[in-house]
């Protein structure tokens, strides 16, 4: 059985495979293993992985899956412990798995682990994505340790220290058990895209497990390939399920008034996107609250409960 599977979900990616594919194929580590799980792709992806590198077991999906479906599909194919879904746009550290295994042995409670993520383009700053690990704020909003709003650190050591504990693992390169992957039920497929690494990390400290990250475990991430950061779907998507992650893991804050102060951030934050001549953006912040709160009594049940089994 192989220790860790090394899931890269793909679609239409043929181009990032060849970059990013030969860093992963010669990892160091001796017990692991590659899957390709692929999204229906039209392009050479299959058939270029299956010549060039026979030994990636590869799943051909009869239809595009997205993020979350396709990488629960590919988890119950695995055989390593750890599963780490991977983006097909990351370039690893020949020596980057023992790192996060280390972590794994170190912290029993440990469920899961992020390696540091820095920035293909700029191989000394971080990467947006996850950078040193993901956060979240009282209102429920994203960020992470490297990250300044829109602006990113360079790395310059300040993070190495320690590994240290984190909210969220980025879903560019998250390392989870399996047996709790399983347990938990795995993304939450109404997600679609975005935010569902954080919810599965905040279901995953419900349960008393921690998460945290691998300094020492270094990948550089190209990002933006399924969304761009500013284009205007990946803010519906952003909007939308955070608020369905909010309403269904956050117990400190009272639910009513959470939603209310954040419906004014959101509102002031959709206003400006109409201010500066972004009609666009306005409108997916607009039908994002829209499909949530026409289905609150049903997010509502859900509540803190977890998801299905696998």
């Amino acid at each position: 059985m192989a220790t860790f599977s090394i899931i890269i979900l793909n679609w239409n990616g043929c181009s990032h495979l060849q970059t990013f594919l030969p860093s992963v194929v010669k990892s160091d580590h001796p017990d692991f293993e590659i899957i390709l799980a692929d999204n229906a792709s039209t392009d050479e992806s299959v058939k270029w992985v299956r010549t060039h590198y026979p030994d990636v077991r590869v799943l051909s999906f009869d239809e595009n899956y997205g993020y979350c479906k396709g990488n629960n599909l590919a988890a119950k194919s695995a055989n390593g412990d750890f599963l780490i879904f991977l983006n097909n746009d990351v370039k690893v550290d020949k020596s980057w798995l023992q790192p996060l295994k280390n972590v794994f042995d170190r912290f029993p409670k440990t469920a899961a682990v992020q390696p540091k993520l820095l920035s293909y383009r700029q191989p000394n700053y971080f990467e947006y994505a996850g950078a040193a690990g993901g956060m979240l704020d009282r209102l429920g909003f994203p960020y992470c340790r490297g990250r300044t709003f829109l602006g990113v650190e360079r790395d310059e050591g300040q993070y190495d220290d320690y590994p240290e504990k984190i909210f969220w693992a980025s879903g560019a390169a998250l390392c989870i058990r399996k047996t709790l992957f399983e347990e938990i039920g795995g993304f939450d497929e109404r997600f679609e895209f975005h935010m569902e690494e954080i919810d599965l990390c905040w279901r995953l400290q419900r349960l008393g497990y921690e998460i945290r990250v691998a300094p020492d475990a270094v990948v550089w991430h190209l990002g933006g390939g399924s969304l761009h950061r500013d284009d205007p779907r990946k803010l519906y998507y952003n909007f939308r399920n955070n608020l369905i992650m909010l309403t269904k893991n956050y117990d400190t804050t009272p639910l009513p008034l959470l939603l209310f102060v954040r419906s004014l951030t959101d509102g002031a934050i959709a206003l400006s996107f109409l201010l500066r001549g972004l009609p666009s953006h306005w409108k997916n912040i607009a039908k994002a609250y829209r499909d949530f709160f026409s289905k609150l009594p049903y997010w509502l049940e859900e509540r803190g409960r977890g998801n299905s089994e696998l």
